[in-house]
C-alpha cells in the first residue's frame, strides 16, 4: 500500500502563489489517482482537485479552477498542487489521497497553508 507525505505549505499573502508537494512510496504510484483536499477550521473537509494515473485528466472544484494546476510525475511517485492568485478563504490543511477506483483509501499527514490580507 502507498504511503503519502505532503509538503510546501506556508505563510503566503493574498495574491501569493505556493506549490504543495505529495510524495509518495511503498506502492505503484502510476497505478493510483491523486486527489488534493483541505479542511479548514470548524469545516469540513472538501475536496480540490484530482488528477488520473497518466496525468492525462484533471479536476478541479469551482471555487479553486482558474488559480490551481494538478499534476503529477509518475517516475518521481510525486503529484504537485500549483496555487496561484491566493485568497484569504483559500487558508486551510491541505491533503494528498491516492485512489485505485473509488474510494480515497490513502492519505497523507496534511500541510498548513495560511494565506494572509
Amino acid at each position: 500500500q502507498v504511503q503519502l507525505v505532503e509538503s510546501g505549505g506556508g505563510l503566503v499573502q493574498a495574491g501569493g502563489s505556493l506549490r504543495l508537494s505529495c510524495a509518495a512510496s511503498g506502492g505503484t504510484f502510476s497505478s493510483y489517482q491523486i486527489g488534493w483536499f483541505r479542511q479548514a477550521p470548524g469545516k469540513e473537509r472538501e475536496y480540490v482537485a484530482h488528477i488520473t494515473r497518466n496525468g492525462g485528466g484533471t479536476y478541479y472544484a469551482d471555487s479553486v479552477k482558474g488559480r490551481f494546476t494538478i499534476s503529477r510525475d509518475n517516475a518521481k511517485n510525486t503529484a504537485y498542487l500549483q496555487m496561484n492568485s491566493l485568497k484569504p478563504e483559500d487558508t486551510a490543511v491541505y491533503y494528498c489521497a491516492a485512489r485505485r477506483i473509488i474510494e480515497y483509501n490513502y492519505w497523507g499527514q496534511g500541510t498548513q497553508v495560511t494565506v494572509s490580507s
